[in-house]
């Protein structure tokens, strides 16, 4: 915001009239200033690197340039400027575009004088806080006092838990697993990518007060301390939690390619970042699939779930993934059940690489949000995950040493 506390407004559209329309409809808002129009994305462009603006009105349809492609230029030159996208269309399509490229706001043309002034006070306060971040992060570095407890550090491994089949005990899977492979130089996040249904604060007990809806949307502006403000710590370990929206409807705002770069951003702070996943192959869910160094695939002795390992499998080799990459376990495993490991490693020509038991006490922990592993390594189910942790950290090294 300028010295008087106002919102510097940019307004871009190639109708004049359009633009003096807006103009007039800001002009009795004593915290709104109309700093500047522009006809057309380029001008917009060369007008906000002169005039600073904290927030534009950006029309999406401009001849030489488009709105979208616009935008994605002026967030360049002044990162902390925020884009309300005007359109005479309402393709989701366009919304999920702008988005993409960091629009604020999306709004039918022609706007309503209270929905356009809300717009632009939302916009301008975010504008300002993120001017108060850039301005802090172009500072010196303090040696002392820096509370984040998350540091740069060697890449990461992204290790997805997938079962093709719901019920198979994908987040069991994921939480104890993180648990085994901590140590004394190892940090490990457990990321929920159930978007709509995500269990995975739960099974540890934990609030949720931010998910991946709070960092997403800001994918490009990210740093260490804002991962660290939202991921969930769990009793002062060095596991952390990144929860998945609390409203099933929330879902569809976790954008795939937003998603995808905050794994990849993730990859910098943590030893390992286990997904856990939906059987779903939501977007978000192939997303991580594909970035993954690793994936644990799940099967139980049922026929169903069998069946759709073998249908996954038979995908993974269409589309690329590589069966070096796959690490096939068999979970709740029973004796008393005539299908054996054996034979479903051969019906579905993949090794099984570890036989986790059935414990019928395994339900008591979930009910009561308590981690299987850590008090209980030395039982049979403990060894599985400490066989499959060291598996993982083998094949990774191995990888990297290769790579």
């Amino acid at each position: 915001m300028s010295e008087k506390g106002t919102i510097r407004v940019l307004i871009v559209d190639d109708i004049a009239e359009t633009r003096e329309n807006i103009r007039r409809s800001l002009q009795f808002d004593a915290s709104i200033e109309v700093v500047g129009t522009a006809r057309n994305g380029k001008e917009a462009i060369q007008l906000a690197e002169e005039l600073k603006p904290d927030v534009a009105i950006m029309d999406i349809n401009m001849p030489d340039m488009d709105g979208i492609q616009a935008t994605e230029a002026l967030r360049k030159k002044v990162p902390y400027a925020q884009v309300i996208i005007l359109s005479v269309q309402s393709d989701p399509n366009y919304m999920r575009q702008a988005m993409l490229v960091g629009a604020r706001d999306f709004l039918a043309k022609p706007p309503s004088i209270d929905e356009l002034l809300a717009a632009i006070q939302r916009a301008g306060k975010v504008a300002e806080e993120e001017r108060v971040k850039l301005s802090k992060q172009q500072a010196p570095i303090p040696t002392q006092g820096f509370t984040s407890s998350l540091q740069p550090q060697k890449v990461g491994k992204i290790i997805t838990i997938y079962s093709p089949k719901g019920g198979n005990g994908c987040t069991t899977v994921a939480i104890n697993l993180a648990f085994s492979l901590i140590n004394n130089t190892t940090n490990v996040l457990v990321v929920d990518a159930n978007m709509q249904f995500g269990d995975v604060a739960i099974f540890l007990n934990q609030q949720v007060k931010n998910n991946v809806l709070d960092l997403t949307p800001r994918v490009d502006e990210l740093d260490a301390e804002i991962i660290d403000s939202v991921v969930i710590k769990y009793a002062g370990s060095a596991l952390h939690l990144l929860a998945a929206p609390t409203r099933p409807e929330n879902a569809a705002n976790v954008d795939a390619e937003q998603f995808g770069k905050l794994l990849g951003y993730l990859r910098n702070l943590y030893a390992f970042i286990i997904v856990d996943t939906t059987s779903y192959l939501t977007e978000c869910v192939q997303m991580a699939l594909e970035l993954s160094d690793l994936i644990v695939l799940i099967t139980t002795q049922d026929i169903p779930s069998i069946k759709n390992v073998s249908l996954f499998l038979s995908l993974a080799d269409q589309t690329g993934i590589s069966r070096e990459a796959l690490l096939l376990i068999m979970n709740k495993y029973d004796k008393r059940i005539a299908i054996t490991p054996e034979q479903i490693a051969k019906n579905l020509r993949q090794e099984i690489v570890v036989t986790f038991p059935f414990e019928e006490k395994m339900i008591s922990f979930i009910n009561r949000g308590v981690p299987f592993y850590p008090d209980n390594k030395t039982h049979p189910l403990a060894k599985c995950f400490q066989s499959l942790a060291s598996l993982i950290c083998e094949k990774t090294s191995s990888k990297e040493e290769k790579g």
